[in-house]
């Protein structure tokens, strides 16, 4: 019986995910919530902290591991491999520690080229580089995705990029995981 109700379960957050990504933005019932969440972590997106570490990121050369990350190579690391606990443990990623709350669900912040310049948690993906997430914040628009299973938490969201802007300049992307449950 509990295998069953697994699978009906199942079935309907695929359902939702499919209904949702149909629509390219929120679905009717999240959008008031999910519109007033934004105006909080557009404030976040904007913060000292955030603009100063994202330049920071784009104005270093990259370590020797970090310029030959790839997404695999990431996906492969545990949470305690030394490079994943240099990210972690950067004054950005302390910082986003604290933004997460029962709505915000996960945190990461990428430099123009897509790589992390830090997160709350290890991340699925080391760049974003190519995906709409990151792609459609640095054209300097707002990019929400559909509702979904994030893999690297199991919880139902949506994803919300933003841009990471310096006097009027896009660099970098921000992107927000919005618990779905809150969100309704």
């Amino acid at each position: 019986m509990t295998k069953m109700i697994k699978q009906v379960l199942l079935g309907m957050v695929v359902m939702l995910a499919v209904a949702a990504s149909s629509y390219a933005q929120a679905p009717p019932e999240m959008k008031a919530k999910l519109d007033a969440e934004m105006k909080q972590l557009q404030a976040v997106a904007a913060d000292p902290q955030v603009v100063a570490a994202v330049k920071a990121y784009n104005g270093t050369t990259p370590s020797a591991e970090a310029a030959s990350m790839t997404n695999e190579k990431w996906h492969g690391l545990t949470l305690f491999d030394p490079f994943v606990r240099n990210v972690a443990k950067t004054p950005l990623s302390a910082f986003l520690k604290t933004k997460t709350n029962d709505v915000v669900a996960k945190i990461f912040v990428s430099g123009a080229d897509g790589g992390k310049a830090g997160f709350d948690a290890k991340t699925e993906h080391w760049t974003h580089k190519g995906m709409p997430k990151h792609e459609v914040p640095m054209t300097g628009k707002t990019w929400i995705g559909a509702v979904k299973v994030d893999d690297s938490t199991g919880l139902v969201m949506i994803q919300v990029g933003m841009p990471v802007t310096d006097g009027g300049k896009v660099i970098g992307s921000i992107v927000f995981g919005l618990r779905a449950d809150k969100l309704r």
